[in-house]
Order: C-alpha cells, then sequence, then structure tokens
C-alpha cells in the first residue's frame, strides 16, 4: 500500500514537483518506506509516492516506469493474482526484472490497455501516465478498498490518496452544505446516486469500478467509464451441496492467496462467523508458513460488562484454534483524547464510535509488529447477514404467492430471535415494490426537511436540492436490496473507514469475502441458500459447519463493531464535548440556538437517530 499524488498540467511548471512533495507529506502516514518522485521532460506531470511494503523484497506499490520511459506508474495497493498475471505474460514474451506488483500492472496494461482492470484479483488505485500518447488512465478496484481523490480546472488536473494530500497544495476545502444536511438529518456518509461527491465541494472521489482518462492537451475534463458490475439477474442451476462446495472453493482460494507474503499477518477476531471463518482458514496456512513461530495474532475489542461484549466467544474459538489473542479495551477516555486524530485520518463523518473501536484495534496490531491484518467486511452485504434484510426476504417469498413458505419462515426467523418488521406494509411493498420505494424516499425528505433543530437559514440554503441524495432502491427480490447495499450504499463507507483506519497506522487489510470471483457466484445462487430455516447467512453456515465450534456457526444474534456507546455518550466530559460541538454548529449558522437547551440523547451503535453523535462529527469538518 502507499501514498500516491499526481499534477498533471497544460502548461510547464517545474515547481509541480514541489507541490507534489508537499501532498505526499500531508499523507506520509500511508507509507513508511522508499519516497519517489518523477516528472516528464516537459514538466508537465509530476508523480510522487511514499511505499508502505510488508516484505523489502516484495515490494507493492513502487513507483514504476516501463517500454523505455513510456509509461509511468504510481499505485496504492496490491494484485492478489499477479503470479497468475505475471506467468501468463512471459508466456507472451515480456519480460520481468523485479518482484514488484507495479511492473506486473504495467505489463498488463502495454498488453490489454484498459481492459487489463478485468484480469485483476486484488485492491488498488492507480495512475499510468503515457508519455506517448499524453494521457492519464487510472482506475480504482471494483469494491473500491483503495480510495482515489482528484480536483480539476482549466489548467491542470491534480489526485491524491487522501483529500488532505490537496488541501495541501491549496486547493480550497468547501463543506459541500447538502452532504452535510443529509449527515445530519439521515446520518448518510456517502451520495449513493453520485458516487463522486464527497463532503467537499469540487472534490472527487473516483466510483469503484471506474476507470478514468484524461488528456491535458484536449479542452475537455476527464473522462469516467465504469469497467465491472454484478449482474443481479444471472441464475445457475446448482444444488445445495454444490453450491456449498465451490463456495469452500473460492472462499479458501480467496483466503491463501491474499496470505501469499512472509510478513506477519493476523486477524480481527470478534465472536461473530465472518472473522472465525477467515481466521480458521488463516490459522492453518500461517501455521504452515511459519517454521516454529508462533500461532496466528488475533486481535478483539473487548468491552467488559457489556452486553454485546464478544469475550465468550472468542474463549470458544480458541479452544479449537490456538492463536495469540490481543485482547483491545478501550474507554471513553481513550475516545476523548483520540478523537481529533481520528478524524483527521478519516476526512469525512461517521456514524458511531464504532470506527473508533476498529481504529484501536489497528493501533494495537502495530505495536505487534503485524503488518497485514485480515477483516471479514463485504460478508454481511453478499451472503445477507443483517436483520434488516429479513423482511426483504420475505417480500421475496410472498411475492412468488408462497404463503405457506412464508409463515414458515416468519415462524423460525421468530424462533431464533431475530428482530424484524413484518406488518400490513410488508405485505403491500412485496406486491408494489415500486410504490415502497418512493414512499421510503418520501419518509427520508420528510425526515430532514422537519428535523427540529436545523436552522430555518441553513434549511433555505437547500432550497431547489432537497432530494439530493436520498434514493431507495425498487426490490423485488433479495438479491436488488444485496446489490444496493454491495455497490451503492453501504459497503464503500465501511471500506473507507476501514482503509484510513488500517492507514492511519501503516496496517494492510486484506479482506477475502470481496474477491470478485467469489461475490459474483454468490450473487448467482438463489436467495434460500442465503437465508433459509430462520438462519442468515445460511450458505456460510453450511460451509463451515463442524469447521466451527457450534457456538460460532450457529449462533444467532449479530454484533459487529460495537461499543458501549450509550455508557460513553453519558460522560460528563463527552456531554461537554458534544455541547461545545452544538455551539460550534450554531455559530455557523448550521442549528438553531435551541438545540443548546437540549440535553445529550445516548443511544446505542446501531441507532438511525444518532444525531448527538452526528453534531459531534459535524463540528470538526467545518
Amino acid at each position: 500500500m502507499s501514498a500516491i499524488a499526481g499534477i498533471i498540467l497544460k502548461a510547464s511548471n517545474s515547481y509541480a514537483n514541489w507541490h507534489v512533495k508537499q501532498m505526499i507529506k500531508a499523507i506520509a502516514h500511508r507509507g513508511h518506506y522508499d519516497e519517489n518522485y518523477w516528472s516528464n521532460y516537459k514538466n508537465t506531470v509530476h508523480f510522487g509516492q511514499r511505499q508502505l511494503a510488508v516484505i523489502p523484497q516484495n515490494t507493492n506499490g513502487t513507483h514504476q516506469t516501463y517500454n523505455n520511459n513510456r509509461y509511468q506508474l504510481v499505485c496504492d495497493g496490491e494484485i492478489y493474482n499477479y503470479i497468475e498475471i505475471k506467468s501468463f505474460l512471459q508466456n507472451k514474451g515480456f519480460k520481468f526484472y523485479t518482484q514488484n506488483h507495479a511492473e506486473v500492472i504495467l505489463a498488463a496494461y502495454e498488453f490489454w490497455k484498459e481492459r487489463c482492470l478485468q484480469h485483476f484479483d486484488g485492491v488498488f488505485s492507480f495512475a499510468i501516465w503515457d508519455e506517448k500518447d499524453e494521457t492519464l488512465f487510472a482506475a480504482r478496484d471494483r469494491f473500491g478498498q483503495k480510495p482515489f481523490y482528484y480536483y480539476e480546472d482549466e489548467e491542470h488536473f491534480v489526485f491524491g490518496s487522501e483529500m488532505k494530500a490537496l488541501w495541501a497544495i491549496g486547493v480550497d476545502k468547501i463543506i459541500d452544505k447538502k452532504m452535510l444536511f443529509n449527515y445530519i438529518t439521515l446520518g448518510h456518509v456517502q451520495n449513493c446516486i453520485d458516487k463522486e461527491q464527497t463532503f467537499f465541494e469540487g472534490v472527487y472521489s473516483l466510483p469503484p469500478s471506474h476507470h478514468l482518462t484524461y488528456k491535458p492537451a484536449s479542452d475537455k475534463v476527464s473522462k469516467i467509464n465504469r469497467y465491472w458490475s454484478i449482474n443481479k439477474e444471472l441464475k445457475i442451476d446448482i444444488g445445495i451441496a454444490d453450491a456449498i462446495d465451490k463456495f469452500t472453493e473460492l472462499f479458501s482460494k480467496s483466503v491463501t492467496r491474499q496470505y501469499r507474503t512472509g510478513a506477519v499477518a493476523g486477524a480481527c477476531l470478534s465472536g461473530g462467523l465472518d472473522s472465525c471463518s477467515i481466521a480458521a482458514i488463516l490459522h492453518d496456512a500461517v501455521k504452515k508458513d511459519s517454521k516454529g513461530n508462533p500461532v496466528l495474532k488475533t486481535f478483539t475489542s473487548v468491552f467488559p460488562g457489556f452486553e454485546k461484549d464478544e469475550s465468550p466467544y472468542i474463549g470458544i474459538f480458541n479452544k479449537s484454534f490456538a492463536t495469540d489473542n490481543l485482547q483491545v479495551h478501550s474507554t471513553v477516555n481513550d475516545l476523548i483524547d483520540d478523537f481529533e486524530k481520528l478524524c483527521f485520518h478519516q476526512e469525512e463523518p461517521f456514524p458511531s464510535t464504532g470506527i473508533f473501536s476498529q481504529y484501536k484495534v489497528f493501533e494495537s496490531a502495530k505495536k505487534q509488529d503485524v503488518k497485514i491484518l485480515f477483516d471479514g467486511h463485504g460478508a454481511d452485504e453478499i451472503l445477507a447477514g443483517y436483520p434488516g434484510y429479513i423482511h426483504w426476504y420475505l417480500q421475496e417469498v410472498i411475492s412468488r404467492h408462497r404463503l405457506g413458505s412464508t409463515r414458515k419462515e416468519r415462524l423460525a426467523f421468530k424462533n431464533n430471535g431475530q428482530q424484524f418488521i413484518w406488518d400490513f406494509k410488508n405485505f403491500m411493498a412485496a406486491f408494489l415494490p415500486s410504490h415502497a420505494a418512493m414512499g421510503l424516499e418520501k419518509r427520508e425528505y420528510l425526515k430532514t426537511i422537519h428535523h427540529p433543530f436545523i436552522s430555518p437559514e441553513f434549511l433555505r440554503l437547500m432550497k431547489g436540492r432537497e432530494w439530493e441524495g436520498i434514493h431507495k432502491p425498487i426490490v423485488t427480490k433479495l438479491n436488488d436490496i444485496l446489490y444496493f447495499s454491495t455497490c451503492e450504499m453501504g459497503l464503500e463507507q465501511l471500506l473507507r473507514f476501514t482503509d484510513r483506519n488500517s492507514m492511519a497506522h501503516g496496517i494492510q487489510a486484506r479482506l477475502p469475502f470481496l474477491n470478485h470471483e467469489l461475490v459474483e457466484f454468490i450473487f448467482s445462487l438463489p436467495s434460500p441458500y442465503k437465508m433459509h430455516e430462520g438462519w442468515t447467512k445460511f450458505l456460510l453456515r453450511k460451509a463451515m459447519d463442524k469447521k466451527l465450534p457450534d457456538e460460532i456457526v450457529w449462533r444467532k444474534d449479530k454484533v459487529g463493531f460495537d461499543t458501549p456507546q450509550i455508557n460513553w455518550m453519558q460522560d460528563s466530559r463527552l456531554q461537554e464535548y458534544i455541547h461545545a460541538s452544538k455551539q460550534k454548529l450554531v455559530t455557523f449558522g448550521i442549528l438553531s440556538k435551541k438545540i443548546l437547551d437540549n440535553k445529550v440523547v445516548a443511544l446505542p451503535v446501531t441507532s438511525r437517530n444518532n444525531y448527538d453523535w452526528r453534531y459531534l462529527c459535524a463540528a470538526q469538518i467545518i
């Protein structure tokens, strides 16, 4: 992984190289090793990179040149199947002189051009300058694990791994008021309709699964195209037993392929099915590769006395798989002390203290000299792991006129203690899905304009923009809502939090559930393979049955990165912090003065009305 930055100009400017150095300096935490800079002979293109390598001989993102200096590359990320691609290209006559992934990326681009993206299994954001054609080509991985931000005007195109790289050279830091408005009122941290939009005007994010081209000699702005998408309508004919075998093969391949390096690797470990599944497979791989070294290092966020503390399940896991488990106990004092630092790294607001819990886990991994940390992000979105998906699944079943099956499934979910809403409105939504989507959109719209503490002046600024960023999908089947969560709104924001938290501590995060072949396969399966007989993530449970303890495989509650947020928000120091944030938002004309008379309402991480937490975060970016 790396810090990357670049400036492409329409006129020569030798000082731009110095500006690139300032950009890299602003995001130097993303790389702790070699620093490289390059400028073309015209001084119109300037690249910079600071590298984070897990081991020196397998650097995965160094600045690279290719084909007699025709191509120049800066890359943040890693191609997990670089060995397979390298072997293929060698058979086509390509010569390789290093073990760098960057050299493989450039050779693949030379051979396939933009179609090289179809062949990559990995996480990446990179930029390639073609000196012959005087064209910039940039791309971002399929799910958006690695970031790519850019700014362009009539004179230049500027990009960087984080927005603070752009701000370091004078790009204006102007809040997008509608994004802030939607965050405060709805909790949205991204615009699912316009994936390029950020919380800052003029600063854009290259969407996942997209590539960008820019020709400075042209008067046209950059052009963005999508190179990959999930076909949520595709269905394959496969029995459950064969589906389990295929899933197990793809999942195991993803874990082991991502653990090809000899660097010290660890895993985030909760007592949930996702992280335990990864740790179980990784445990065997580490044991084989370690040659007598300590067993797999795992990291768990624990909160003794908290009703959702994961410690008991970690103990169950470790009875079957001996890991070197380090338990991270964060407190409200830690939150207060580290909050501004956390906001600095995140750059944009986040929904709850769960992000801080993850931040402290990565911090602990750094102290243990762990270079790579595996995590289970993506499993809930692709395998229907959230309880909130249950009613969508039931609506699909009943829309197929299977009343008996609907009753059976509803009863099974209730017997498993799952919390979900099912009433007459859900019945109607099953047969009128477009009306249901419009109704949900209207509910969000009303929630924004009737927020009791938004100042009238700020609300007037939203005139004509009230519906921006408000969108609900038309759901006729479970795959529709899973696609929305995976590709439109939900997963990408989690990946942003993970990237910033991992890079803040110089850790490479790896997410095996987000192998694109695995995701495509899961989306092609029938809904009952994902939700069945009262169980979420049915396919994963069946695949891990007898491989993990039953208490974990058939666990009924869902926790995730939960924290004792209610208790924390009742702490007097944090309440003072929140009150000061409210005062700041009042001063800037965002909230009305009457908010200052209201006491802090302490709510759990999962609450949709975490307004006081949002006030705290919002005040940090203005």
